[in-house]
């Protein structure tokens, strides 16, 4: 399963890519999580952001760091597990062990 973020937040920029955080929209696609046989694809990814004081934040939003924990879910929100971060074609991307 991969996602695409629909772009970062604002005009906050880390080596010219933008800042993804916890408020972004993301696309999931390519995960094949099968369960006696039948599809159960992922169909979103829920970020779980550092939210203690030390935090890092772009507008008091939280920042989506390589350790931010996540979960993927299914379309009846049944967890599919851990995703595991990779590039994709222009940004950042997830995808499912």
């Amino acid at each position: 399963m991969s996602t695409g973020s629909a772009g970062g937040h604002g005009g906050v920029r880390i080596d010219g890519a933008p800042v993804a955080t916890a408020a972004g929209l993301f696309t999931v696609s390519g995960c094949m999580h099968r369960v006696d046989g039948c599809a159960h694809p992922c169909t979103s990814v829920r970020w779980t952001p550092d939210a203690g004081d030390h935090a890092v934040r772009v507008d008091g939003v939280p920042v989506l760091l390589d350790t931010t924990a996540a979960m993927c879910f299914s379309a009846g929100l049944v967890p599919q597990g851990p995703p595991v971060v990779a590039s994709v074609h222009q940004g950042q991307g997830v995808s499912s062990r």
